[in-house]
Order: C-alpha cells, then sequence, then structure tokens
C-alpha cells in the first residue's frame, strides 16, 4: 500500500473514531441529565448504571452510524481540499477512482464493524437498554404495557391479552380459545394471567374455562389456577422493540415463527432483518457521495461542504423512515423499504462521481 493509501485511511478511520468520541459523550450527558433525578431517587445502584451506559454508548453508536460516518469523511475531506493536497494528489498523474481507493479500504473496515455491530452486539445492547429503561423509568401503566395481542400459536388455539405489563410479566384479559374444524371445543379466560418464573407457570386470576357441549356448556371456575401452556412469554409480549433485542440468527428463528402464527407485525420484524445488511452498503454509498462532494475547493470553504453534507444526511433519514413507516403500517414491502434509499443514493453516488472525475 502507497503513502497515499496510509495517509488517507489513517485519516478516514481516525476522523470517524474522533466523531464517535464526540458525539457519544454528548448523547450520555443529554441522556444522564434527564434521567439524573429518577436514578438518585430510586437509589439505582452504580454498577448498574454503568452498563446502562456501556449498552447506550453501543445502542447510539449504532442508531447514528451513517450520519457520523457521512460527516467524519466530509469534515476531513474538506480539509484535503482546503489545503490544497487533492489537488496535489491528482495534479501527481493520480487518477481520481486510484485517490477514491483508501476511502473504499476503510469504507470496507467500517462496514464489517456495521454488520458485526448489527447483527450481534446492538441487539444486546438494545435488549439492556430497554431493560433497564423498563425497570426504572417508566413507571407509569402506559408505558410499561403493551397494546392487544391476538394471535394463532399452533393449529387449534388462539390467545388474547388486552395489555401487557413487561414489568410484572402480567396481561390482562386473556383468553385462550381451542378450535378443531372451525367449531370452538372450549375456551379459557382470566381477568389476569401472569408468569411464575420461579415455578415456570403461568398463574391466572379469576379462572373460567367453558366447555362448549352439544346441548349445554360446562363451566368450570377457580379463584386461582397455576398450569403450563405450550406458549412462551414472549407470544403475549409483542414489545415494539423485540425484533432490534435478537440476534440476526434468532431474528430469523423468530420471523418463521411469527409467519407461521399469521402475525400482524411481520413487516416490522423484517424491516429490522433487513437494515442489518443495508447499513454496511450504506457505508460504501455515503463514503462515495462524501468524497464527490467535499473533494473539491470552494469558495465557501469547508462550512459549505458541511451544510451540503448535513441536507444529504437528513434527506437520507427521511427516506429511510417513511419507508420504514410504510412498511410497519402498511402491505408495503419491506425488502423494498429498506433497500430502496440507497438505491436512490446509489444512483445520487454515481451522478456525484461522474462529475467529480471530470
Amino acid at each position: 500500500m502507497k503513502i497515499l493509501d496510509w495517509y488517507i485511511l489513517k485519516r478516514y478511520l481516525l476522523t470517524f473514531l474522533m466523531m464517535l468520541l464526540l458525539f457519544i459523550p454528548i448523547g450520555i450527558t443529554v441522556n444522564l441529565a434527564e434521567k439524573i433525578g429518577k436514578i438518585l431517587e430510586k437509589e439505582v445502584p452504580f454498577g448498574e448504571v454503568v452498563l446502562f451506559y456501556l449498552d447506550f454508548t453501543v445502542y447510539f453508536a449504532h442508531l447514528l452510524f451513517p450520519l457520523f460516518l457521512f460527516l467524519s469523511v466530509i469534515f476531513f475531506t474538506s480539509k484535503l481540499a482546503n489545503n490544497t493536497e487533492v489537488i496535489a494528489f491528482l495534479s501527481s498523474g493520480v487518477s481520481f477512482s486510484r485517490f477514491l481507493r483508501p476511502y473504499m479500504i476503510g469504507a470496507t473496515v467500517v462496514a464489517i464493524l456495521a454488520l458485526i455491530l448489527g447483527m450481534y452486539l446492538a441487539p444486546e445492547a438494545s435488549k439492556g437498554f430497554n431493560d433497564f429503561d423498563y425497570k426504572y423509568f417508566k413507571n407509569n401503566k402506559k408505558a410499561v404495557e403493551t397494546g392487544s395481542v391476538y394471535r394463532q400459536i399452533n393449529d387449534h388455539d388462539f390467545i388474547y391479552v388486552s395489555s401487557f405489563d413487561a414489568k410484572k410479566r402480567m396481561g390482562q384479559n386473556f383468553t385462550l380459545e381451542h378450535v378443531v374444524d372451525n367449531k370452538m371445543v372450549y375456551k379459557m379466560s382470566a381477568r389476569n394471567i401472569r408468569y411464575i418464573e420461579k415455578d415456570s407457570v403461568y398463574r391466572m386470576v379469576d379462572y373460567v374455562k367453558r366447555i362448549i357441549g352439544e346441548n349445554n356448556d360446562e363451566f368450570i371456575t377457580q379463584r386461582r389456577k397455576d398450569t403450563i401452556f405450550s406458549f412462551d412469554l414472549e407470544d403475549l409480549t409483542p414489545l415494539e422493540y423485540i425484533a432490534e433485542t435478537l440476534t440476526y440468527s434468532d431474528l430469523n428463528q423468530f420471523i418463521e415463527k411469527e409467519k407461521e402464527r399469521g402475525s400482524s407485525s411481520i413487516g416490522r420484524y423484517e424491516l429490522v432483518k433487513y437494515r442489518k445488511w443495508s447499513l454496511p452498503v450504506s457505508v460504501y454509498i455515503l463514503t462515495i457521495i462524501a468524497v464527490a462532494v467535499s473533494s473539491k475547493k470552494r469558495r465557501g470553504g469547508m462550512g459549505v461542504n458541511l451544510a451540503f453534507g448535513v441536507s444529504i444526511a437528513m434527506v437520507f433519514v427521511f427516506f429511510d423512515k417513511i419507508f420504514g413507516v410504510m412498511a410497519e403500517q402498511s402491505d408495503f414491502s419491506p425488502l423494498v423499504a429498506v433497500w430502496f434509499p440507497n438505491i436512490i443514493f446509489g444512483v445520487l453516488a454515481a451522478y456525484l462521481l461522474y462529475h467529480a472525475r471530470r
């Protein structure tokens, strides 16, 4: 590798690292300032606070990964251009494609890091982050309860809860319907159902079982009933962040399981799955756009490049969010929703790169 390659690659990675080190402490400070009162009020152990902010660091970095990368490339490339270093490189006979090569090597390093982060580290961090958040900060009922759940858990059984408290592991207004050949055989209901981890059983309060007969129905009632069901606790808790807390292999298994049960949230889960692959690709696209935009020396200096770069980043995030919401709330394909922004900005990257070479 030539001196030029090492020079640019080192600046690429160091500037990206410095951008992370600059913004992550700001994010931690803002979050801590917002929650320090509750932390002190609840006397949260110091060790748990440290672990929470370690998870927060990974969660925050993964969330804003493309933006940090884009701004860091624009920043140091604009600096090279303002110091006429880019002109010196190209005037020495180096083609623009050759000038771009160390950027692509750096993008490969960052893309691999983004892939590992998205597949394994970010899900664990997201789980720790959300668990801590629910445990200490979301005390009101609306914060810890999900909406109603109705799903098929096997060929014959359907379950329903009007809401589920993730903190207490308790569902309200539980029913289980057992259907054979489109006819209900029996129906269980309870005012609430709670998972008792110590005994690995579900405890139902105000339990009623109605057995459907040809002429008369039989009712069995108990004030409290402990039993074992074939469904898992997660079947009652389709928390919005559940897909984000699963590693890639676990997420694939979870999606297949949800498809078999006819879940209405498949689009949301597949969106998370496809984003794990689209993020590393966006690293290359944003790197090319950033280099093409900032490699020319402009009259306004670095500020113009940064302003233009921030504008492009905001449009990228806007497209990503809009299509993400469409996939979650409608039948719009999650695959198209995830990859469409990359395709649009890939075309933009090719256009800007063509004119930058000229």
